[in-house]
């Protein structure tokens, strides 16, 4: 296969700032349309039994393509999706026929399908999350010294781990604070993702931590901004970096474990 064909297609629209090197990132199993979609409502606090279908497709479509600019693998479930809420979202326009509103049989909302199998998404996902939570204190429990994580600062405060739409939605509002001047950016050949890496890790110490947003301090062009959260990204695949938030929707802070070095970097296949 070409490099060629193992890019990406980027969407009529969405102009790629990404050097030719700069790998092609899978999305973790477990991540997929429905995800973001609970993850837009729960954000948002709407009633999942009535979605606002215009706001929802546009949130849905802005995070497709800041995925897309990042490389992400939004083909497939992630579309075809894309394409149900432009559906759903057209019938809806649509006015209903004096004669189907008067008619024996309630005409079903446009809505009702996918309303579906959001509810029943969301039963897994909560099922699933209480037997992570019981995975996760047996852990804590025989956790060996060398390999304890560092706590907030703040005494009390609740500590989550960070999910990728998380740091998507954190990464977002940054490249929307900054759009102005990326207008005025002066391109440059920019770092490898594997560089960005080795600066990452040397700027945060084992068993510190530091803010989400002062990984980006000095990043003066949106391509050294993408790269350096593709090298997030990947650190956080090879555990070498682990990211917490201050409650649901809050702060994201980096963390890097104590413990000893892993071994050698092996490509996201």
């Amino acid at each position: 296969m070409t490099d060629e064909e193992e890019r990406p297609t980027i969407p009529e629209g969405v102009e790629s700032t990404l050097p030719d090197d700069v790998p092609r990132i899978l999305l973790p199993l477990f991540e997929g349309p429905l995800d973001l979609l609970l993850y837009l409502i729960r954000r948002e606090k709407i009633d999942i039994h009535d979605i606002p279908i215009a706001p929802i497709t546009r949130q849905y479509m802005e995070y497709l393509d800041v995925m897309t600019e990042l490389n992400l693998d939004v083909a497939g479930e992630f579309m075809v999706m894309a394409a149900t809420l432009i559906h759903i979202k057209s019938k809806m326009l649509v006015p209903i026929e004096p004669t189907e509103a008067q008619g024996d049989e309630e005409t079903e909302d446009p809505r009702a399908e996918l309303v579906r199998r959001l509810l029943e998404f969301q039963r897994y996902k909560d099922a699933a999350g209480v037997l992570h939570q019981q995975a996760q204190i047996r852990a804590a429990t025989w956790t060996r010294p060398d390999t304890v994580l560092p706590k907030f600062d703040d005494v009390g405060e609740e500590m989550l781990e960070a999910g990728l739409f998380d740091l998507i939605a954190a990464f977002k509002e940054m490249l929307d604070r900054r759009k102005a001047l990326f207008a005025h950016e002066v391109e440059d050949e920019g770092k490898s993702v594997e560089a960005r890496m080795d600066e990452i890790l040397a700027l945060v110490r084992e068993g510190q931590s530091l803010d989400f947003i002062e990984l980006f301090e000095g990043q003066a062009t949106k391509p050294d901004m993408i790269v350096t959260f593709l090298a997030l990204l990947e650190l956080i695949r090879l555990k070498r970096i682990k990211v917490y938030q201050r409650g649901v929707f809050g702060p994201i802070r980096v963390f890097r474990p104590v413990g000893p070095q892993e071994g050698p970097r092996v490509p996201a296949v």
